[in-house]
C-alpha cells in the first residue's frame, strides 16, 4: 500500500540526522541500504501478521557507505511479511485499519520532524 501525499516525497535531508530521526520513532536502516538508496523499516506484529512500514531514499549526494550522504526520500510503502517469500505491498493485500491510520499519523509526525532540517 502506497502513502501518497505524505509530504515526505522529495524531502532531503542529511543521512546521518536521517538515521537518528528514524530511530526515534522505531524505524531501522541496519543492511537495508546500498551505496546510493537506503530504506527504514518499523515492523508491526499484530494478530492479522506481521507487517512493515517502509520509507525509503536515494542518495543525490554524497555516499550511503561512508556515511555522508544527502538523501531524498520518496513515496512510503505498507507491506505484509508472508514467510518465505517476503513482504508484499500489492493492492489485494488486506491492511487492518487501525494500523493504516497508525501509520499515518506516524509518517505526519515524522515529517514535521525532518522539515526542521530538511536540505533546499
Amino acid at each position: 500500500m502506497k502513502f501518497e501525499n505524505t509530504g515526505l516525497e522529495g524531502l532531503k535531508a542529511d543521512l546521518n540526522y536521517l538515521d537518528d530521526v528514524m530511530s526515534s520513532f522505531d524505524f531501522v536502516r541496519e543492511g537495508q541500504w546500498d551505496y546510493e538508496r537506503v530504506t527504514y523499516d518499523r515492523k508491526f506484529e499484530l494478530k492479522e501478521g506481521t507487517f512493515y512500514l517502509r520509507v525509503f531514499g536515494f542518495a543525490v549526494e554524497g555516499d550511503v557507505g561512508a556515511n555522508k550522504a544527502t538523501i531524498q526520500l520518496i513515496t512510503p510503502l505498507l507491506g505484509k511479511y508472508y514467510y518465505p517469500h517476503g513482504v508484499e505491498y500489492g493492492e489485494s493485500e488486506n491492511f487492518p485499519k487501525t494500523l493504516v491510520s497508525q501509520c499515518e499519523k506516524i509518517l505526519a509526525d515524522l515529517k514535521v520532524e525532518i522539515e526542521k532540517f530538511a536540505i533546499e
